[in-house]
């Protein structure tokens, strides 16, 4: 008498697990098989995913907490270069499965890609050089015959472009970066994040910070994955809830001086 409850019982758990199956798409099928969780980063973003020139060695916030995500999945993290410029392509070529670098959710990127739920957020800077008579204060960006740079691909290109009316803006295009071109005196500031302007701050004392006299454009950054795997998606995003309750988002940005911009919840 209870044979065919028993078999019920088993059809119905072997029919949820071969949905699970279904459900899980590309992403999340060859991570699992693969045993490897291959992970975008930008490798010259101060305090996030940084390559120092001689060692090799990766440091940043996103480096240790993707190798939190890969413990948390008992997977090995193996890091591909990416940027803003080719985050896009990197991630729908499938040269990586995550793209783990402080990556602005912008309505642009939302239409390509998908996003966890933010865990740091920055409004946008200027750095001028210390001896600027010309960037005082950030009303003084936007006036004529100011030059201000955006490094090509980043979140604050269009959005300078949108706010500049009389100001000049200069796309830096790679190699060339904003900090060579603002010492060359070819640019009068530069835009950047928090992150960012902490490498200056840290380690040029030419540098100044120009901060906005009220919040100017304020942006989450997520982790980005491709479309079509809502298994893999919602992989990540459990990640980000849980660190942001556990404690190691907190203890990581600590680390390397993040903590003003951590996104609690």
């Amino acid at each position: 008498m209870t044979a065919l409850p028993l078999l019920r019982r088993g059809c119905a758990a072997l029919l949820s697990l071969a949905c699970a199956l279904a459900a899980a798409g590309p992403v999340s099928q060859r991570v699992k098989s693969s045993g490897e969780l291959r992970v975008c980063i930008w490798p010259d973003y101060y305090g996030i995913s940084l390559r120092h020139p001689r060692t090799g060695q990766l440091t940043g916030i996103d480096i240790d907490l993707s190798a939190e995500l890969a413990a948390d999945l008992k997977l090995k993290a193996r890091y591909v270069d990416s940027s803003f410029q080719t985050l896009v392509d990197d991630l729908l070529n499938d040269r990586c499965d995550v793209a783990m670098f402080a990556v602005g959710i912008t309505p642009q990127r939302q239409q390509q890609l998908r996003f966890t739920r933010p865990y740091l957020e920055s409004d946008i800077y200027a750095v001028t050089t210390r001896s600027s008579r010309v960037v005082q204060r950030w009303e003084d960006l936007d006036r004529p015959g100011v030059r201000v740079a955006v490094q090509a691909g980043t979140f604050m290109e269009p959005v300078m472009k949108g706010a500049l009316k009389r100001a000049t803006l200069v796309v830096v295009q790679p190699p060339a970066t904003r900090e060579r071109e603002l010492e060359a005196g070819r640019v009068d500031a530069f835009m950047t994040d928090y992150p960012y302007s902490r490498r200056l701050l840290d380690n040029a004392d030419w540098a100044r910070l120009v901060a906005p006299s009220t919040p100017f454009h304020v942006l989450p950054y997520g982790y980005a994955v491709k479309p079509g795997d809502t298994t893999w998606l919602a992989t990540v995003d459990d990640f980000v809830a849980r660190i942001q309750h556990d404690g190691r988002l907190a203890t990581a940005a600590q680390r390397h001086g993040l903590a003003a911009i951590v996104r609690k919840n």
